[in-house]
């Protein structure tokens, strides 16, 4: 079983794929495509390469609670994964995984023309991080 986290963005999507125990991060990159359409074919040859089987959408919903514009484009983006994958897309809250990788890519040495290149691969390993966590405790 290989999970694939995607903090989806208008121009740079992050993404990271898990070990095949669904335990680490195994790999990880940015995706950089300006269409939802371009995006998604980038994906579908990750999850092909990497044998995913399932994936994990980044959900950005606001810090009180709602919804937003950037949580409709998730939502509707999770149904474009569904349709052209195959694979169940399960939304997970991404609040601070943004600021949480830039934090951490800070406190590495690392500048902020650094931090830009690699912000949303790390952001991916967040969400995926946060997600396998959740399952391990929740027996999934």
């Amino acid at each position: 079983m290989k999970v694939m986290a995607i903090d989806y963005g208008d121009a740079h999507t992050g993404v990271a794929v898990s070990d095949r125990t669904g335990t680490l991060c195994g790999y990880s990159t940015v995706v950089t495509a300006y269409t939802p359409e371009a995006v998604l074919k980038r994906l579908q040859a990750v999850v092909a390469e990497h044998e995913v089987t399932e994936l994990v959408l980044g959900h950005p919903i606001n810090m009180d609670g709602t919804r937003g514009v950037r949580a409709e484009k998730a939502e509707a983006f999770a149904e474009q994964l569904r349709a052209a994958t195959g694979l169940p897309v399960t939304l997970w809250d991404e609040r601070r995984t943004t600021i949480d990788a830039h934090n951490i890519l800070a406190a590495n040495g690392k500048r902020a023309k650094e931090r830009k290149k690699t912000v949303d691969a790390v952001a991916a390993a967040l969400l995926l991080e946060g997600y396998l966590t959740y399952k391990k405790k929740n027996g999934g």
